[in-house]
């Protein structure tokens, strides 16, 4: 197993991104490349860094407090009186533990939510909290391996899934741009050749470069 690996399995896979990393496995690539610090992961408190240390052959460090402090595990409580149904917290949890859609009250499903508080800053009308669940107990003296995989598979199908609808979402907009290329003069105003030769250019070009970005994106077969 890479070093990388190694590390991103000895994270609590909270996906808060308080470490400065996008996400828990950017964090581990950081520290298996040298340009992060193995303090820099609250959830993981002085446990996480004991272990990220006994993988790098790094002298041990107390907690970072630029990136936070360690603390229990707690989990997003929605008021349900105050919640608009904007959501928005929909959009900010990386681990879609919380359900609703427009303009319906959203609630969480606590045992998918890693108590990340990403859905506290987005939450226009403050009826976000967050409840204590694992008493003193902090860090990996509170959250469990399972509890570890759970999230980080979460999270990985919540990636998985946005990829696959912004393809989609592609997809839909380079067929409307080809049915206009097909009957370009019926979305011309003006008879003017020049005209729908300008149109025409634009409309190739922004093909040309949806075409080149779903390629960039797509996974290589090897």
């Amino acid at each position: 197993m890479l070093l990388v690996d190694r590390i991103d399995a000895a994270l609590p896979q909270t996906q808060c991104t308080r470490c400065g990393f996008p996400d828990c496995r950017a964090y581990a690539q950081a520290v298996a490349s040298g340009e992060a610090a193995i303090n820099q992961c609250p959830p993981g408190g002085d446990e996480g860094i004991r272990r990220l240390a006994q993988l790098t052959g790094q002298t041990i460090l107390p907690l970072s407090p630029e990136h936070g402090v360690d603390g229990p595990v707690t989990v997003a409580i929605i008021d349900e009186q105050w919640c608009i149904g904007c959501t928005l917290c929909l959009d900010a949890c990386p681990t879609d533990a919380i359900v609703g859609t427009n303009k319906r009250m959203h609630t969480v499903i606590e045992p998918w939510c890693t108590g990340c508080e990403l859905c506290i800053p987005v939450c226009p009308v403050d009826c976000i909290g967050l409840e204590p669940v694992s008493g003193t107990r902090t860090a990996w003296d509170a959250w469990t391996l399972e509890q570890a995989d759970t999230a980080k598979a979460r999270y990985q199908s919540r990636q998985q899934r946005l990829a696959r609808e912004a393809d989609e979402h592609l997809e839909r907009l380079q067929a409307k741009a080809q049915a206009k290329l097909q009957d370009l003069e019926a979305h011309t105003k003006s008879d003017s050749a020049t005209e729908t030769d300008r149109k025409r250019g634009i409309i190739e070009a922004a093909l040309a470069k949806a075409r080149s970005r779903q390629t960039a994106t797509k996974p290589q077969t090897p």
